[in-house]
């Protein structure tokens, strides 16, 4: 993986996800420049100030774009609001649970979101889901097809958001292959956490049901033909939600997540990577616990034993066998497991190849268009 801060596994992998969801590297050494002594400090020190580095960077983006926008140049300000929204979208999720003007930061990187939508992608608009009298927020990319398509929903992880899921590009790889794609905020991220409070659940299958009613609502929906993925924590997310929504088609592990109590107390004892600093006020934040021991108790039912015997859909497991976060060993545990899907497959990804760190955040594309191929070949 591409290292530009030595030593900081969690900048460093913001770094390289920000460059592989569409960031250009000349901006980006921009931002990261004036902070790569304070990286040498550890990943939580410091991230104020990437905060503050990023978004110099994405301002100055944004007012670029208001003028090329005003010169009737809309293509070349879309492109730019869409990188600024990018690099906001990467500093805030560095930032403390606790950090002052997070929610400020959010709301200026979603406005930056739409703005982008605007001028470059009219195929993407904001929706939302109905769920439990409040509403989740997503984003929905429509396919250039006529009449009923495929879709599938798009689910993040601990710390990622739905513009994260967008800046990516799957949802546009899935369009090219003729099916919609949802991008949601599921409770404990994004807008559903920031702004409505909504925390995480073990019961994933609740926003799964939530999510296919939304969906039947549409007549551009194939209602037979609605699968679901889900990245990083979504590699627990998605699989339960999978063995109880029966509704589904298909569904995607995009990095396994069989056990994540386990990985929890494996964070305990400092034994592998955390995803962002600040990390254990980030996941009592999430979760909606104030302390680590009761946090620690919930999360041991975050385990698929007894869930994944019971998808009965394909199933595909992807993850990268230099993960540093999750354990390799989970994916072959979910494979082995899913007895009863009609088709289940397992793809571990190589450093040879590219795409071996955590959900191959290190060629984010060539994970992602070989999980779009899987479900274009799933559906047809």
């Amino acid at each position: 993986m591409f290292e530009y801060f030595p030593g900081n596994y969690v900048w460093n992998l913001g770094v390289v996800a920000t460059l592989n969801s569409g960031g250009l590297i000349d901006e980006v050494d921009r931002a990261c420049r004036p902070i790569r002594e304070l990286a040498a400090q550890g990943a939580d020190v410091g991230t104020a100030e990437f905060m503050a580095s990023w978004a110099a960077v994405a301002e100055d983006l944004a007012t670029q774009a208001a003028a090329d926008e005003a010169a009737g140049h809309p293509r070349t300000a879309g492109q730019k609001y869409q990188r600024a929204t990018n690099y906001l979208a990467q500093a805030e999720r560095m930032q403390s649970a606790k950090a002052p003007g997070r929610r400020a930061f959010y709301q200026r990187l979603l406005d930056l979101q739409q703005k982008a939508f605007d001028l470059g992608d009219p195929a993407t608009t904001r929706v939302a889901v109905p769920f439990e009298g409040a509403l989740l927020p997503a984003y929905f990319t429509r396919a250039a097809v006529d009449g009923p398509a495929p879709t599938v929903i798009l689910w993040n992880g601990l710390d990622s958001t739905k513009e994260h899921m967008y800046a990516s590009g799957f949802a546009h790889e899935m369009a090219a292959r003729g099916v919609h794609t949802l991008m949601v905020d599921c409770p404990g991220s994004g807008e559903a956490l920031r702004f409505l409070g909504l925390t995480a659940r073990v019961e994933t299958e609740d926003w799964a049901a939530a999510c296919v009613d939304y969906l039947l609502t549409r007549d551009d929906v194939a209602a037979g033909k609605i699968g679901l993925v889900g990245w990083s924590l979504g590699g627990y997310y998605a699989p339960r939600a999978a063995a109880f929504e029966k509704r589904l088609a298909l569904c995607v592990a995009w990095g396994a997540n069989h056990d994540w109590g386990a990985v929890q107390k494996r964070r305990l004892q400092r034994e592998g990577e955390n995803p962002v600093p600040h990390y254990w006020d980030h996941v009592l934040w999430v979760w909606g616990e104030n302390d680590v021991d009761t946090f620690i108790t919930k999360a041991a039912a975050v385990n698929l034993d007894g869930v994944v015997e019971q998808i009965t859909v394909p199933f595909l497991i992807t993850h990268g066998a230099n993960d540093r976060q999750i354990p390799v060993e989970y994916a072959h545990r979910s494979y082995e497991q899913a007895v009863n899907a009609p088709r289940r497959d397992l793809r571990i990804f190589t450093a040879a190849e590219g795409g071996a760190e955590h959900i191959g955040l290190d060629h984010f594309a060539h994970v992602q268009t070989y999980i779009a191929d899987w479900i274009g070949d799933v559906f047809r």
